[in-house]
């Protein structure tokens, strides 16, 4: 029999948030493990923008999460030895139509009044704002605390850290099947020998379903494919993050004026400028199960709607195309919970577009949970994995 590795805490995904989960842990005296079945940040991590936003949430305890997020990332910038392209200019929404100018205004003042710092911008703000805008936008809306990281970067920054903690990292480690002993421990079992743990934390984003199973839990999360361009950034289109209000109503499955393409492939601009002078196009969200292979119709709709928006636009080169699978949940809020039928049991998955905003919240979170803290720093309730069961009342 070969050698057992045993932890008090093993974590299943080297993604962003098994590397926030890794990190707050191992920081609080955990003794961590990860198993991850590819490289770190392979998977969803390396598939995806790199936003810390609050402007796109649901006002209320979607913003406020993700608002204690940019505070908890604004901290790590500072504590994390390796850098990872942390920049918080802020982001905005633009409006193509009046009616979406009266949605935005009824958005920033929900979250005016949840105590976020949102203000509407007008046509001369717009037009301050980059002069590559289409004239005939109305105006928009912005949230100034708003900030951006490289994801890869991110991710390898906090397993970074987690390993001078003490965290052990092992990649191209697949989880096989888990056994909860009758000691109470976790045995592991995975294509690189045998792991035992008091307890095991499920962040294997889409694939979480299927840990899950292996110890009876259902877990409600679908892949949702979105995906994005790289395009050469030759004149300076602009500073910060951009997405047109149709990117909410898309999002959150409400009804646009937009053409059938648009609407079919869930298809609404996202632009974001990189440190590296390039930029991201996005986005498009599509049920197709595990398949990530790039749909030239949706980028070809993707293009279309970005010059719609930056008519420029049209003249710049697409260096690269990819596509990638989101967490997605049917409220579109993580599960970030402890699962009551098998103790010692954690999940920490179903981010959808959010996992690199909120996986600084996530990781603090399930450290919380980790040592059984009775406050944590966000209320859990509207986190936890049996939200979707069928309620029946006596």
């Amino acid at each position: 029999m070969g050698v057992v590795h045993h932890s008090e805490v093993l974590v299943i995904g080297g993604g962003i948030i098994g590397g926030a989960i890794a990190y707050y842990a191992s920081k609080s005296g955990f003794e961590v493990t990860v198993v991850e079945k590819g490289e770190l940040a392979c998977g969803t991590s390396s598939r995806c923008d790199g936003n810390i936003l609050a402007i796109d949430k649901d006002p209320g305890f979607d913003s406020q999460m993700s608002l204690k997020s940019q505070q908890l990332v604004e901290e790590l910038n500072k504590e994390l030895e390796m850098p990872f392209e942390y920049r918080a200019p802020g982001s905005i929404l633009v409006c193509e139509t009046e009616e979406e100018m009266i949605a935005a205004q009824q958005w920033v003042a929900r979250q005016k009044e949840a105590g976020l710092p949102f203000r509407m911008l007008d046509r001369g703000d717009l037009r301050q704002e980059s002069s590559y805008f289409a004239e005939n936008l109305y105006g928009g809306l912005e949230c100034e605390t708003d900030s951006t990281v490289n994801p890869y970067q991110f991710t390898y920054a906090l397993f970074h850290e987690a390993g001078k903690y003490g965290a052990k990292i092992h990649v191209h480690t697949e989880v096989k099947g888990i056994k909860r002993e009758k000691t109470g421990l976790f045995r592991i079992f995975t294509s690189q020998g045998d792991f035992t743990a008091k307890k095991v934390v499920n962040a294997a984003g889409v694939w979480a379903p299927m840990i899950g199973k292996m110890v009876g839990v259902e877990v409600s999360i679908q892949p949702r494919k979105g995906h994005i361009l790289v395009a050469s950034r030759q004149v300076p289109v602009g500073l910060r993050k951009v997405m047109e209000f149709g990117y909410l109503i898309s999002k959150f499955g409400g009804q646009r004026k937009v053409d059938s393409e648009t609407e079919r492939w869930g298809v609404a601009l996202v632009f974001e400028p990189t440190e590296s002078q390039n930029f991201l196009i996005g986005s498009s969200r599509q049920f197709v199960g595990f398949d990530t292979r790039v749909d030239t119709h949706v980028i070809r709709c993707m293009a279309k709607r970005a010059v719609r928006f930056y008519p420029k636009m049209a003249d710049m080169m697409v260096i690269r195309t990819y596509a990638g699978l989101r967490p997605w949940t049917k409220d579109h809020l993580p599960i970030v919970s402890h699962v009551d039928e098998v103790p010692g049991f954690y999940i920490a998955a179903g981010h959808e577009g959010d996992g690199i905003s909120l996986a600084a919240i996530t990781g603090k979170v399930m450290d919380q949970l980790l040592r059984e803290e009775s406050q944590t720093a966000i209320p859990i309730e509207p986190l936890r994995y049996d939200r979707f069961k069928e309620r029946t009342h006596v």
